[in-house]
C-alpha cells in the first residue's frame, strides 16, 4: 500500500467536487429527498436559537444550513461553506429560489476554517468529515470556532454493508480490477468513520464532552435502473471515472452487471429502492 499523500488528496478532492457540483445541482431535488431525514436530525440535535450565529460545514448545496436558518431568525444567521465554488453557486440559486436571507456563503477548508476563535454558536456537517485529509484536524478547528457550550452536529455514513447503494457498484468495480474495497484503509472515502466507536474516538480527542451517536436509515428511490445508472455517474466522480474510462464494450457489460446486482431491490413499477444507514452525532465544546 502507498504512503497516504494528504496533500495530493486535498487538491484531487477539491478539483473533484467542482467537476462533480454540475450534477448535484442537476440532482439537488432528489438529493435533498435523500438528505431530508438526516438534516432534520442534525438540526435538532443542534436546537438552534434566535440570534444565534451558526455554520455549516462541507455544506454543498445548503439544503442543511437553510433547515437551521428557520431556527435562528431573524437576528441570527449561518455561514454556508464549501471548498468548491461551484457547490456554493448552487447553495445560493437554492437560497434564493425559497427566500432564505439570513444565510451567507463562504468558500472554506474544514481542516483551517478562516473565523475567529469562539465566533459561532454551533456547527453543522452532513457528511464532509470522512472525507477530510485529517478529520481530526478538522474537528479540532471545529471546537475552536465553537463558543464555550456550543454545539456540534455531524453525520457519516455507517458502514458499506449497511448502504449497498455503494457497495454493490464498489463491489463490481473491484472485482474488475477498476477499483479498492471501501473503508479497506484508513484513507479518506465516504465510509472511512463507518464506525460510531471512531466518531466518538475523534469527538473526545478534539474536547467535545458528551458525544451522542445514533442511526438514521432511509431509502434512495429510483424510478428505473437506466435512473439510477445515470445519477451515479452524476454524483460519484470516482465510479465515473473508473466507468466511463473503459472500452464501450464493458461499460455495456459493468451496466448490465450492476443491473443483476440489484435486481433484488427492484419494486413493482419498474423502481429500485436502495437501503442506506448514516451515523449521527452530536456533542459540546
Amino acid at each position: 500500500m502507498s504512503a497516504f499523500d494528504a496533500e495530493a488528496h486535498r487538491r484531487a478532492s477539491l478539483e473533484n467536487w467542482e467537476d462533480a457540483s454540475v450534477g448535484w445541482v442537476r440532482r439537488r431535488e432528489m438529493i435533498g429527498e435523500w438528505g431530508r431525514a438526516v438534516s432534520q436530525w442534525l438540526v435538532a440535535a443542534l436546537d438552534p436559537q434566535p440570534g444565534q450565529r451558526l455554520l455549516e460545514l462541507a455544506a454543498g448545496l445548503g439544503e442543511t444550513g437553510m433547515l437551521a436558518a428557520e431556527g435562528v431568525a431573524p437576528a441570527g444567521s449561518v455561514i454556508l461553506s464549501d471548498q468548491a465554488e461551484g457547490m456554493l453557486a448552487g447553495a445560493r440559486e437554492l437560497a434564493t429560489e425559497r427566500g432564505v436571507r439570513n444565510v451567507e456563503f463562504q468558500v472554506l477548508n474544514a481542516e483551517w476554517i478562516d473565523l475567529s476563535l469562539a465566533s459561532i454558536d454551533g456547527v453543522l456537517c452532513r457528511y464532509g468529515y470522512m472525507l477530510m485529509a485529517d478529520p481530526a484536524a478538522a474537528l479540532a478547528e471545529t471546537r475552536r470556532v465553537l463558543r464555550p457550550g456550543g454545539r456540534i452536529a455531524l453525520a457519516v455514513w455507517d458502514s458499506i454493508d449497511a448502504n449497498p447503494w455503494a457497495g454493490l457498484p464498489a463491489v463490481e468495480l473491484l472485482e474488475r480490477g477498476l477499483g479498492q474495497a471501501p473503508g479497506s484503509d484508513t484513507r479518506p472515502g465516504p465510509f472511512a468513520l463507518g464506525s460510531g466507536e471512531r466518531v466518538v474516538e475523534l469527538l473526545a480527542g478534539a474536547g467535545f464532552t458528551e458525544p451522542r451517536v445514533e442511526t438514521v436509515s432511509m431509502l434512495r428511490r429510483h424510478r428505473s435502473f437506466e435512473e439510477y445508472w445515470e445519477v451515479t455517474l452524476d454524483l460519484s466522480r470516482s465510479f465515473h471515472d473508473a466507468v466511463m474510462a473503459q472500452p464501450a464494450e464493458e461499460i455495456g457489460q459493468i451496466r448490465a452487471a450492476l443491473e443483476r446486482r440489484l435486481a433484488p431491490y427492484a419494486v413493482p413499477g419498474g423502481g429500485i429502492e436502495l437501503p442506506g444507514r448514516t451515523l449521527v452525532a452530536c456533542a459540546e465544546a
